[in-house]
């Protein structure tokens, strides 16, 4: 009868979920860029209102660890963390580009009901990571990850050695960003409209919950996978 808050910021997308038992029981979501900070405490009181949950009721507190927007798994993590502090609750961290290979899996699913496919598959989600690279990860339909989580500027050769043997499957904004290199291949497939959300991060939490591997709240940070680097500061009227 676990009850787990679900936060998902690791990207343009702003998300937060409610989980009972296994099952998603409210959710909010938004996909507007740079708002987190300002939406993510309203959408959280706004869904535990709803659903009728105190706080003091949670089990643990599910957060997307990355990689992804530097910003943006920061205000995830801190409002997590803020949760954990304030309650005295576990926190579980689930990596953004697994909780996104676990939402493709649903989706693919819930349109091809008979399950796991014959032919050797691939998912990789991808999400931008500017300078022309994208963050990007190998699963198989198991969740296995089958090679280290990169961030790589894809070009027309990426994955050649992989696509002789299976069909691999493309999703997320960085996907949109690489389709030209990668769309030439008849092994290659892209998911349309597929976005993250704090609802993918469901299975994994309910695994790692069962066998209490929780973070340490003082001390865990994000995965940011690239070291961050600010953008130079603009003055109206100089340049530099």
């Amino acid at each position: 009868m676990a009850i787990f808050l679900h936060i998902e910021t690791a990207t343009q997308v702003c998300s937060v979920a409610l989980s009972e038992s296994g099952k998603i029981i409210s959710a909010r979501e938004s996909r507007e860029k740079n708002i987190h900070s300002s939406i993510i405490t309203v959408f959280i009181e706004e869904m535990m209102r709803e659903a009728g949950i105190p706080f003091s009721s949670l089990d643990a507190v599910v957060v997307s660890k990355g990689p992804g927007s530097y910003t943006g798994l920061r205000i995830g993590v801190s409002t997590a963390k803020g949760i954990c502090y304030g309650l005295g609750k576990p926190l579980i961290a689930i990596g953004t580009l697994e909780s996104m290979a676990a939402g493709m899996i649903s989706e693919m699913e819930s349109r091809t009901p008979s399950g796991t496919p014959s032919l050797p598959l691939l998912l990789c989600p991808m999400i931008d990571a500017r300078r022309m690279e994208v963050y990007n990860g190998l699963f198989d339909y198991n969740l296995r990850l089958q090679r280290d989580i990169r961030a790589e500027i894809i070009t027309d050769h990426s994955f050649s050695d992989l696509f002789e043997d299976h069909t691999i499957w493309f999703a997320g904004d960085g996907a949109e960003k690489c389709r030209p290199f990668l769309a030439s291949h008849p092994n290659a497939r892209f998911m349309e409209d597929f976005f993250p959300s704090a609802a993918h991060m469901l299975q994994r939490a309910e695994a790692k919950f069962e066998k209490s591997e929780f973070e340490n709240v003082a001390y865990f940070e994000p995965f940011y996978l690239k070291d961050f680097i600010p953008g130079i500061p603009r003055v109206k009227g100089l340049s530099f």
